[in-house]
């Protein structure tokens, strides 16, 4: 399964946070990714290997299926 995201996207994880909430926004994009929570706002850093291992689903922003 491909799951392709970019800058602005919006990502459900397999797990929620501590506040409930597992839906986040992705703010930074490389070697790194760095997710904000879009319920507390607070702000955490994944290697992108363990950030694809624990996401669910990419849905929102700029990610919009287009027919090919």
């Amino acid at each position: 399964m491909d799951k392709t995201f970019n800058l602005n996207d919006i990502v459900i994880m397999k797990k929620p946070h501590a506040c409930g909430e597992n839906k986040w926004l992705i703010i930074r994009n490389g070697v790194d990714i760095k997710l904000k929570c879009l319920a507390c706002n607070r702000e955490i850093m994944l290697d992108r290997l363990e950030f694809t291992r624990k996401l669910k689903k990419v849905i929102g922003g700029n990610n919009e299926e287009k027919s090919s």
